[in-house]
């Protein structure tokens, strides 16, 4: 029996809610089997150790609930190393397989296949675990890593993926090969009940300002379709003049018009209420069924966005809408459409898709930098604030979402053995906002607002959104824990393991990788960077290696020599950053592939920090710089020479992680409890070590590829 319909049946025999937790609580006792999977792994992306103890020291995180709970029933790591470079995508596979990225070949959230043509790249997040055959291209016949749950599945243990990278349903071409082979099929990414991370579906957000001269009384049409909704207006509807937008998605096209209600009985004309419905399919009066919302109806006063399912599209996907400022009269209407978006459907996991899809909704938009960052179009006329609220409002709903979907993965396998669930905050507000270092531009405009001419106000407002981002997140976990349920002594009936895959730094630096290899006079068909975070790797077209290379393997290294001596040369000397120090590097570890001229293996050698698809020189940044964040037109900082190209220029956000894992800030959260836990504290762990624990508490050999080892002093 699943643990929801135990409790409703509970719920219905006992006539207070005192009684059904006294009989909640002495019946999961008794049956601590009923519907618990044996481990649930919560990773929550960019979680930072320091951050979560300041959190729960000051109260702003309960020590009663969620990551306290966990805290203080289990085992908790003061440091918990992560992988180099310390990126999403990266650390996540090395959760996964309990390898490091030279092992497990995804060396970072974008990198290039040396089998595809020099200028294509790759996304972390759906390139091949544990290598290919570059010669074909083809499947590895020997891979270097392999995902937990193969193992476990062999072994015939039920494992479920929520979202969690590498759980996808994928089959893995080489991007820019024409009829690419599969370099990695589906099977190797699919487990007994699969959720992928949901996709762009074409259509970026965008902002909308209207006046009172954008609307006119409603046509009949509108006015009876809302009757027949149940939807009253104490003043006359009024309606847009010209529909809002138009759009496509999928073929399908979509005229969104918008309503105007005043729901006040108060004899005054205030408008506070508009109403988002597409031409083709009006003002239906509901009740409606998962996917479909029906029109989205919001007000500003709520705070709130609505979220408004495209019927008919072929992916099932949608958007949201929020209304940051609406006059009573109208006079000024600021609206905010939120990106389309999907789960992808792919085949293998089609039905869990559709359960999805169907049970908890289309894909919810996550938290969306391009609105604070004013990157998407039409937001000239919003304040900073409302720009913010957007944000927040994309933390609480997406959040809500992603939790939404792993309860349902849960409701539906309640004998799993392994769960694996990724939620992405804190991750995302604490780029945006990781705003705590005096070198920080509060103004990222104005390069002089540092030290003390920074904005405390923001600084403030910034860090009540961080701390807003921790509480999300620990509710989502919290309320996982509530579905499985605990023992008398307040453990959870699962194994819970609460986990990040990197740490978060602020930055103050944006580093151009274009203009520093112009200024070295480095030719650009010859050596190319992909960047992610503050972590680099540059890659050179070698004859024999990459289609149509053209660099022969003499200039080969004299062309690696020469972004290695440049990385290591490259130096801050401006005293407003480098805090009385004469010059800082601004790179941090610099690492380049073994080559021998006479190796017949020539530019595919590998080494500890160097994989089969890492550059051919591999990087990371100081603490404090990041490739990312870059301005158009670029923002030159305080103190530095004039110039059209500079390499350090002012950020337009505050927050990074990519950085050597070493660093005290980029060690990841871990902390977990359960049956086979015990309770104590551990100094040092790693995240590779948890693949091969998973795998000792199962009773599965692990496989040979893992370089982690079990966390044996936390078991029971």
């Amino acid at each position: 029996m699943k643990l929801s319909r135990f409790r409703e049946i509970l719920a219905r025999v006992c006539s207070s809610r005192a009684l059904l937790a006294t009989f909640s609580l002495a019946m999961a006792t008794a049956l601590p089997a009923l519907a618990a999977p044996r481990i649930i792994v919560i990773s929550l992306d960019g979680a930072t150790p320091r951050i979560v103890k300041d959190l729960l020291k000051s109260g702003a995180l309960p020590d009663g609930s969620g990551i306290g709970l966990l805290k203080k029933k289990g085992f908790w790591a003061e440091q918990n190393i992560t992988i180099a470079p310390s990126l999403t995508a990266a650390a996540h596979i090395a959760i996964a397989t309990g390898s490091t990225a030279p092992k497990n070949d995804i060396p970072s959230n974008s990198f290039a296949l040396v089998a595809s043509p020099f200028f294509s790249t790759i996304s972390g997040f759906a390139a091949p675990i544990g290598g290919y055959s570059i010669d074909g291209p083809g499947v590895s016949p020997d891979p270097t890593a392999n995902p937990v749950w193969r193992a476990l599945r062999e072994k015939g243990k039920i494992v479920v993926t929520a979202t969690f990278p590498g759980g996808d349903g994928l089959d893995i071409k080489v991007p820019g090969l024409s009829n690419s082979p599969i370099v990695q099929p589906s099977s190797v990414r699919t487990v007994d009940y699969t959720v992928p991370f949901g996709e762009f579906g074409g259509v970026g957000g965008q902002g909308f300002t209207l006046t009172a001269s954008n609307f006119s009384t409603a046509p009949d049409s509108t006015v009876s379709q809302l009757e027949a909704a149940g939807k009253t207006s104490y003043s006359t509807i009024l309606q847009t003049t010209a529909p809002l937008e138009t759009f496509t998605v999928g073929g399908v096209s979509y005229t969104i018009e918008v309503a105007a209600l005043d729901t006040t009985n108060d004899n005054v004309v205030n408008y506070d209420t508009l109403v988002f419905f597409d031409t083709t399919n009006g003002i239906k009066p509901g009740p409606f069924t998962l996917p479909s919302t029906g029109p989205a109806y919001v007000k500003a006063s709520d705070k709130s966005s609505s979220q408004f399912y495209l019927e008919g599209s072929p992916k099932k996907g949608g958007c949201a809408y929020y209304v940051t400022v609406l006059s009573p009269d109208l006079s000024a209407v600021h609206i905010a459409r939120y990106s389309v978006n999907d789960i992808p459907p792919n085949a293998p996991v089609q039905s869990v898709v559709d359960d999805i899809n169907n049970n908890v909704g289309f894909w919810a938009d996550q938290a969306d930098f391009r609105f604070p960052e004013r990157i998407n179009a039409g937001l000239t006329s919003f304040s900073d604030q409302e720009l913010e609220d957007i944000f927040e409002d994309q933390v609480l709903h997406f959040v809500d979402y992603q939790t939404r979907v792993a309860l349902r993965a849960i409701e539906q396998n309640p004998d799993a053995d392994l769960v694996m669930v990724y939620i992405e905050q804190p991750d995302g507000s604490e780029h945006q906002f990781l705003l705590n270092d005096l070198r920080q531009a509060t103004n990222p405009q104005d390069p002089t607002s540092i030290y003390q001419l920074q904005d405390p106000a923001k600084i403030a407002r910034y860090q009540n959104y961080i701390t807003n981002a921790y509480q999300k997140a620990n509710n989502a976990v919290e309320r996982i824990i509530d579905a499985v349920g605990t023992d008398s002594k307040g453990k959870p009936l699962s194994d819970v393991f609460v986990v990040s895959d990197h740490g978060f730094d602020p930055f103050f630096t944006s580093v151009s990788m274009t203009n520093l290899l112009a200024s070295a006079g480095i030719d650009s068909s010859k050596v190319r960077a992909v960047t992610s975070g503050p972590a680099v790797h540059v890659y050179i077209n070698l004859q024999g290696r990459e289609p149509n290379g053209t660099v022969a393997p003499a200039e080969y290294i004299t062309l690696q020599q020469q972004v290695a001596n440049l990385f290591q040369n490259l130096k801050d000397t401006n005293p407003l950053y480098t805090l009385g120090k004469k010059k800082v590097s601004v790179f941090d570890k610099v690492y380049t592939r073994p080559v021998s001229i006479s190796d017949p293996n020539f530019g595919r050698e590998t080494n500890a920090n160097i994989g089969q698809d890492s550059g051919d020189v591999f990087a990371m940044l100081t603490d404090g710089y990041n490739f990312d964040g870059t301005q158009n037109p670029v923002v030159q900082r305080q103190g530095d020479a004039s110039s059209t190209s500079p390499v350090l220029s002012v950020s337009n956000f505050y927050g990074a992680h990519g950085y050597d894992p070493s660093i005290r800030h980029m060690s990841a959260l871990f902390v977990a409890a359960g049956p086979d836990i015990g309770k104590g504290k551990l100094d040092l762990v790693h995240n590779i070590d948890l693949a091969p624990t998973f795998d000792k508490i199962l009773g599965v050999k692990p496989d040979a590829t893992v370089e982690g080892k079990a966390l044996k002093e936390i078991l029971q």
